[in-house]
């Protein structure tokens, strides 16, 4: 068989009907959400109340404005906790293929660790880590 008949095979294979249960599958799922939420609005208890209709605390008192100004600290940890969780999420192609990789990818999982680590050290230089003002 060779590579052409395998693609005109393929071609023929892959028509719009195809997706025609995945289409009937999405429209009932959406159906069904729709009818459920209506349904719940409609049969569902109706008692509101000055409690319930007040904001969750977590039974703490509110005082004060919520849109108070932040420390842009917070903002940079997060940034930076996401920066270095991702990188770990790139490690795991290598776990799972290091005997094919082989000692080039050992040596490109180095070079992108050292990347990381040189960043590590230019944020700690900056200072970008202490809560200090």
């Amino acid at each position: 068989m060779s590579w052409l008949t395998f693609l005109l095979d393929v071609n023929e294979s892959n028509t719009a009907a195809n997706y025609l249960p995945i289409g009937i599958q999405l429209i009932f799922a959406a159906g069904f959400v729709a009818f459920m939420i209506g349904l719940s609005a409609w049969v569902g208890p109706k008692r509101k109340t000055a409690d319930k209709l007040e904001n969750f605390t977590s039974g703490i008192e509110s005082h004060g404005n919520a849109r108070q100004p932040m420390a842009i600290k917070y903002f940079l940890v997060a940034i930076l906790f996401v920066l270095f969780d991702v990188e770990v999420i790139f490690f795991y192609p290598y776990a799972v293929n290091f005997r094919e990789l082989g000692w080039g990818g050992f040596s490109a999982l180095l070079m992108f660790v050292g990347f990381f680590v040189v960043g590590f050290i230019y944020i700690i230089k900056k200072g970008a880590l202490k809560w200090e003002d």
